[in-house]
Formats: structure tokens, C-alpha cells, sequence
């Protein structure tokens, strides 16, 4: 087997769904001090900083587990759901990037930019206009230059994207105050990977070049405590600034003299003065609220959808099940630096012992497509990416799950036994035990990994479910400190399904130290 091969670090336990996006009815118009009465959060609230009117919050849950760490877009562990969030469809209420990606249609759209990108003839640069309404918060406008000492700062530093991008990505220059050209890197006369330099643009924030370097200064250009910087100075361009942040709450107020109200963008502000989002201790606490119409937006997993739909309590994207669109794959990760995991059997035993249905029935309470609907691959299960799949040819390299005879028979075919007879196997002397982790309270996911674990007892392994508080659980994965976790490769983005493939597979992630993208092996 290739080395190549033998760095696969993933089994596609593919739950693939995508959390519920469901819409609450029911409304209110007294004013709340952030709406905890009758609630479970972390604390209660206390300044009055916290009180906003409710006829103008709109509340979240399901997105922002513990406090937010920085503001920072080139930290690799911000957790910060809201506010600085980069992937294949950013979240732009505080920074902007220049394009916005749409999943249902499958293409850009300028923010910051003006028009579409335009390759050169023959796909070695890229040249993109900035709107000229774009302002920042100061008044100042949006310029070339920032969006070229944005890309600068992240390579200069290696931030988790600057290590990413800059194999693909040779510079991006400020040919004049309004005009970005990005040039690709090549290989014999030819661009790399176009796709990797179109998936920056609606990906990658751009920051204020003047910020910045007001940045670099306070910490003496250092790298680390660059990437470590609070930012919560920060100067962005996008319609929401951060009001409150604790470990109670995030709530962001409106920008009322936000550039995106000219005619070139949006034509007006958003209609919520405040976006607030709760911390609640789980997923049933979340519910609570939900139910109660304290939340607008649930982004969570809610066990009971049917029976709040036929209350008349909430709305959802699809109106049945599995009631979303399943843009992302909730999948089991193995570290392949811990001994037992580097070994192909033992992944694929779990992988084909694990039972998918019991899964999608009980831990998902349906809310995913079947095995039997949308056969797994590493193509999620919207239209657009289950039309590029030979279901035919992959036939012979997928399974259904459940399968724990097959696995055993594949154990001992590869010589991992249980010599000593406890029910455990053994592989070079050591027996097999990890550990599975996911976030506490995702209550879905826990389901998923006892299911996982239960498998592996099945077939001699000794899975033990490990559900820290969610900041834990991102150090652990950021500093690959796990045996076997659970998270989600890319979603839906202008590269996909070619980038799911790349950090399910490619060796490329591997010298990255601190990372939460790709292949941990």
C-alpha cells in the first residue's frame, strides 16, 4: 500500500447531515435581560449592558459552545461560531470577505468585491475590483492593499490558511487602489489547482492593512502572539460589531452606518439591532428555550421536530424529514499517530461494524438520509454533488454497516487477536483502547460515538467515550491530542467535492502542527 494510502486518516462513519436550521414561530414583544428566566445557561446575567429589547434580538442557540477566545481570523482556535468563522461559506457579520458562496446554486457572489473574478486565458491570474462603497468601521475605505497585506500577514506568520493557500497561491498584489490581482502558483507553465485559488476568495477575511500592523507592533512581529492576539480592538467591515461577549452570552449590535446599505450592495441594514446567542449546557437546555420561543434560530440537533412542527412551534427548511439540507458529514477522525489506528483492518472493522441505521433512527431521530436513499461516499447528499457519484462503481467499496462478523473475520485475517482472552485484541503486545470524543451536550454526536463504541466492543475493541466541554475538545483536535474524534470535513464550497477529498486524504496537512481542517495523520 502507498504511503499515501497509509495516511488516510479517516473512515467515513458519514453521518452526513447537517445540523437542524429551524425557525421559531412563536414571538414576543416585552423586553428581557437577555432572555434567561426559566432557562438553563452557564450564569445568569447582570449588567445592563445585557438588556436589549427582543422586538429587535434575534437569538440563536446551536452554533457558540463556551467563550469565545479571540477575534482573531488568523488563530486556529478562536471559537467564535459567529464572529469569525472561515469556511467554505463564511460568516460575515463582523469581518467580510470579497465574495460570498451560495450552496443552493452553487456560485459567488460579490461583498466586497465588484463583479465577477476574471481569469487571465490561460488560468494563471486572477483579477477581482473592490466595490467602491466598502468602508471599514473607521470610515476608511476597502482597499487593494488591504486585501493584499491580508494574504501577506498570513503567510508572513503561517497562519493555518497562509500554510494552506501559499501552495497554491504564489502572491496577491494591489495593482491599483480598487484592482487585486492574484497570481497562481505553477507548475510547468500551468496553475496548481485553480479551484484552491477560487475557494479563497469567498473563504479568507480581509482584514485592515492599518490594523494590522497596529497588530504587529503591540506584539513586536512575533508569529505566536500574533495568532494569539484578542483582536478585540478590531476594525472590520461587516454589519455587526461585538457588544457583549462572556461565557454566559455573545450578542453583536447593527452597524447603522454600515457601507452594505448603498444601492451597490445591499440597498439597506439588516432588520435586527442585535444578534444574541445563549450558551446553554446542551442540546436539551437549548430545546427549552427553543420551545419556549426564546430562540429564534435554532442551529442545534432538536430530538423532537415532528411533534414541535404539528404544535404549530416552529418552521423548517425541508418540511419533512430529514428536515435539512445535508451539506456537511459528521464523521469519525483517527489519529493514525496512535499504534493500533495505523492500521487499515482495524479502522475498517469499525468502520463496517458500526450500525448506520440504529445511528440515523436514534441518534439523529431520523434527520438524515438514508444508506439505503443516498449511498455513502464523500459527496454529501444535496442534488448538486450526489449527481457527480457512479453509485454503480462504488458498489463494491461501500457497505451498509452492522457488519460485526466481518469485521471480526478481517481482524484475524490481519493477525490482531485477543491472545490473553478479556475480550480485547492485541496488536504488537498493546491491546486496543481509545478513546472517541465529541463536545458535551451535543447530544447527537454522543449518541453517534456510544453507538461507535458499542462496535467496537462488539468486535474486541475497547472504544471509551470521552465528552469534554467544547473548548477542551477544540485544543484537542487543534494540537491532535485524541485517539478518535468526531468533526466535520468541508461543507458545501465553490472546490468541493474536490477539498472534502483533499483533507480526507492528502499527506498535505500532515506537518501542519495546529490544525482543525484535515487529514490528522
Amino acid at each position: 500500500m502507498s504511503n499515501r494510502l497509509k495516511k488516510i486518516c479517516v473512515f467515513l462513519v458519514a453521518i452526513a447531515m447537517l445540523a437542524s436550521l429551524a425557525i421559531g414561530c412563536n414571538k414576543t414583544e416585552t423586553t428581557t435581560k437577555g432572555e434567561n428566566a426559566g432557562k438553563d445557561t452557564t450564569s445568569s446575567d447582570t449588567a445592563d449592558k445585557d438588556s436589549t429589547p427582543r422586538n429587535e434580538t434575534l437569538y440563536f442557540n446551536g452554533q457558540q459552545w463556551g467563550a469565545i477566545n479571540d477575534w482573531n481570523p488568523l488563530s486556529s482556535n478562536s471559537n467564535n461560531a459567529l464572529g469569525v468563522t472561515q469556511k467554505d461559506s463564511s460568516r460575515t457579520l463582523t469581518y467580510e470577505t470579497l465574495y460570498m458562496y451560495n450552496m443552493l446554486d452553487g456560485k459567488m457572489y460579490p461583498l466586497l468585491a465588484s463583479g465577477d473574478p476574471v481569469w487571465n486565458d490561460n488560468q494563471t491570474t486572477l483579477t477581482i475590483k473592490i466595490n467602491p462603497d466598502a468602508k471599514w468601521w473607521d470610515g476608511t475605505p476597502v482597499t487593494a492593499d488591504d486585501v493584499a497585506y491580508t494574504w501577506d500577514v498570513n503567510v508572513k506568520y503561517e497562519s493555518a490558511a497562509g500554510a494552506d493557500y501559499s501552495n497554491y497561491i504564489d502572491s496577491i498584489k494591489a495593482q491599483d487602489a480598487s484592482t487585486v490581482v492574484i497570481s497562481a502558483k505553477l507548475k510547468d507553465g500551468k496553475t496548481i489547482n485553480p479551484l484552491k485559488v477560487l475557494e479563497y476568495i469567498p473563504r479568507q477575511f480581509v482584514m485592515q492593512k492599518a490594523y494590522l500592523q497596529k497588530v504587529e507592533q503591540r506584539n513586536g512581529n512575533d508569529a505566536t502572539k500574533m495568532k494569539t492576539d484578542k483582536m478585540d480592538d478590531l476594525v472590520a467591515s461587516g454589519p455587526y460589531k461585538p457588544y457583549v461577549a462572556n461565557d454566559q452570552k455573545v450578542v453583536f449590535q447593527r452597524v447603522d452606518d454600515y457601507w452594505g446599505k448603498a444601492a451597490s450592495m445591499w440597498g439597506k441594514l439588516p432588520v435586527p439591532k442585535y444578534i444574541a446567542h445563549n450558551m446553554y449546557k446542551d442540546n436539551a437546555a437549548g430545546d427549552v428555550a427553543f420551545k419556549a420561543g426564546e430562540v429564534d434560530v435554532s442551529q442545534q440537533f432538536i430530538s423532537d421536530v415532528p411533534s414541535m412542527i404539528a404544535g404549530g412551534k416552529i418552521s423548517t427548511y425541508l418540511p419533512e424529514a430529514p428536515y435539512n439540507l445535508g451539506a456537511t458529514m459528521p464523521t469519525a477522525w483517527f489519529n493514525l499517530e496512535k499504534p493500533g489506528l495505523d492500521q487499515v483492518a482495524v479502522r475498517k472493522a469499525i468502520a463496517i461494524a458500526t450500525d448506520y441505521d440504529q445511528i440515523i433512527k436514534t441518534a439523529m431521530s431520523g434527520q438524515s438520509a438514508s444508506f439505503k436513499d443516498v449511498p455513502r461516499s464523500i459527496m454529501n447528499t444535496t442534488p448538486g454533488e450526489q449527481a457527480l457519484v457512479d453509485q454503480a462503481a462504488l458498489k463494491t467499496v461501500q457497505w451498509t454497516g452492522n457488519d460485526v462478523e466481518g469485521a471480526k473475520k478481517l481482524l484475524d485475517q490481519a493477525g490482531i487477536k485477543d491472545t490473553d482472552n478479556d475480550g480485547i485484541r492485541e496488536y504488537k503486545g498493546q491491546k486496543l483502547s481509545f478513546k472517541a470524543e465529541c463536545p458535551s451536550g451535543w447530544s447527537d454526536w454522543n449518541a453517534s460515538l456510544e453507538i461507535v463504541a458499542a462496535a467496537g466492543k462488539a468486535i474486541g475493541i475497547d472504544i471509551q467515550t470521552y465528552f469534554p466541554d467544547a473548548n477542551t475538545f477544540y485544543d484537542d483536535l487543534s494540537n491532535q491530542n485524541f485517539d478518535i474524534a468526531m468533526w466535520s470535513p468541508s461543507a458545501a464550497g465553490i472546490s468541493n467535492p474536490w477539498t472534502r477529498a483533499f483533507q480526507l486524504m492528502s499527506s498535505s496537512y500532515n506537518s501542519v502542527k495546529t490544525q482543525m481542517i484535515g487529514n490528522f495523520g
